[in-house]
């Protein structure tokens, strides 16, 4: 299900800058040689996470769900000089694909890759975090914000992904993954330590702000 008319998406695209080629480059392998390629950020979501980050400024980053790379590329463009971004997965062929990249880019000496439990890893991070974002196994997203948000520098954000899932959380019938994701939904506009807005850009983006 598309959120948006395709000619609005179209339109909204032409009026976006362009991704850089070496994301273009990935998009296009992504989408001829990796599983479910809609896992993707992809050009209007991408340029959105590199402004978010360039408006933060981080000096750490920690993204659940690397995925082939590309919402990291876009997170690193904010990075301070010698920041570090921590991304997170379980997949080693697609981490692999990403690595790959990683090492093409400009930011190969800012990205840290961790494979394995999210969970598991998040605790040995000794380092509070400017900007994170979730983009992973939908049934731990509440999981994952209660173990970053300690985590977190006041001001700093949290971007978490798919969060409209299809438009399937507005469905009163809900499988365990819609369920998920409308109790994280749930749970962090009722949050007092966070402020939070719901754009409905793509599959959904929940952008919340740490304020205690």
């Amino acid at each position: 299900m598309e959120l948006l008319p395709t000619e609005i998406e179209e339109y909204a695209l032409a009026h976006t800058t362009k991704e850089p080629q070496l994301l273009a480059e990935l998009n296009r392998e992504t989408w001829a040689n990796i599983m479910t390629p809609r896992m993707l950020s992809g050009h209007l979501q991408g340029r959105i996470l590199s402004m978010f980050s360039k408006l933060v400024s981080p000096e750490n980053i920690l993204e659940i769900g690397t995925y082939t790379g590309y919402s990291a590329l876009c997170l690193a463009e904010g990075l301070k000089t010698e920041g570090t971004l921590h991304t997170l997965d379980i997949n080693e062929e697609c981490t692999a694909v990403a690595n790959r990249y990683f090492n093409k880019s400009d930011y190969r000496k800012n990205i840290q890759q961790h494979i394995g439990k999210a969970l598991d890893i998040i605790p040995t991070l000794n380092c509070k975090f400017q900007l994170v974002f979730i983009d992973a196994d939908k049934e731990n997203y509440e999981n994952y914000f209660d173990a970053i948000i300690n985590k977190m520098d006041i001001g700093g954000l949290i971007i978490a992904d798919n969060v409209l899932w299809s438009g399937k959380v507005t469905k009163i019938q809900k499988d365990e993954e819609t369920t998920a994701l409308d109790n994280y939904n749930k749970k962090i506009v009722a949050s007092d330590r966070v402020e939070t807005v719901l754009f409905p850009i793509r599959d959904g983006l929940m952008i919340s702000r740490k304020v205690k």
